[in-house]
């Protein structure tokens, strides 16, 4: 059950747990071998909720500026920018991908620095009405 176990996570999360987190999932849901060849759905959902509960947002929004920043200089520029936006939105204007990043360049240097891109990826419209 615990190799059918780490396949799935693998296959459906793309994350390979470890033997200890594999352990200390199946007793915290406890999960016995003598229940047999398989979980329930129930389970299942107990088993992956303690591990994508505890998900660090500020490292999502490093990863995501990182993947931004393709030279690596520590901030987004326009042309960073457009060039990443065409390549998943290709018929967006351009006008919109410029006014999209006056607003996120709050201090107004032609540069996202990480700072506006937190800012920016933390901002709640419902907050500020």
């Amino acid at each position: 059950m615990r190799e059918d176990l780490k396949i799935a996570f693998a296959i459906l999360f793309g994350y390979k747990p470890s033997k200890y987190e594999l352990n200390q999932a199946l007793t915290a849901a406890k999960i016995t071998a003598e229940q047999g060849s398989g979980v329930s759905e129930e389970q299942f959902v107990q088993l992956i909720t303690p591990k994508f509960a505890a998900r660090d947002e500020d490292e999502e929004i490093r990863q995501a500026f990182v993947a931004f920043d393709t030279h690596c200089k520590g901030f987004i520029s326009v042309d960073n920018l457009h060039s990443i936006v065409k390549q998943v939105a290709p018929k967006l204007p351009s006008t919109t991908i410029e006014a999209a990043f006056k607003e996120i360049d709050r201090d107004g240097d032609g540069r996202v620095s990480y700072k506006d891109f937190e800012f920016m990826m933390k901002y709640s419209l419902e907050d500020n009405l």
